[in-house]
């Protein structure tokens, strides 16, 4: 059975592109695509999700029909990961509202903190299959 495993994240956020070049890396099976909130899909997922489309401050992971946002999309991709990174679980011990408040914190000073791009990320050529337009 092929399960969908997208992963939505701000294209011209530096901290969001890292995170997508860990995945890349960390993903042997290639289990997970991805797509910049700033695509069109992207753009599509946010107006169904209810959520602002001109500056997205959360990533956004689709497992099969289900849509997971801020820290428990984080959790829910590194538990998808396997191995070693199922660990990170445990944080779902601590309160949503607490671990969404500091991703929220994080979220906002993102930029401040990591950086912004003029353009969104570009993959490598050999990444290019693994990116949803």
């Amino acid at each position: 059975m092929t399960q969908t495993r997208i992963v939505y994240f701000d294209g011209y956020c530096n901290l969001c592109s890292g995170w997508v070049k860990f995945l890349l890396k960390m993903d042997k099976r290639n289990r997970f695509k991805f797509a910049a909130l700033q695509s069109e899909k992207g753009q599509n997922v946010l107006k169904t999700l209810g959520m602002p489309p001109e500056e997205p401050t959360t990533v956004i992971y689709l497992k099969n029909d289900m849509y997971f946002t801020e820290s428990e999309a984080a959790l829910e991709i590194l538990k998808d990961l396997g191995g070693f990174w199922m660990a990170f679980s445990v944080f779902r011990l601590i309160p949503k509202s607490i671990r969404d408040y500091l991703y929220g914190l994080i979220s906002k000073w993102r930029y401040k903190l990591f950086g912004k791009r003029d353009t969104c990320m570009i993959p490598q050529p050999d990444q290019q299959k693994r990116f949803i337009d």
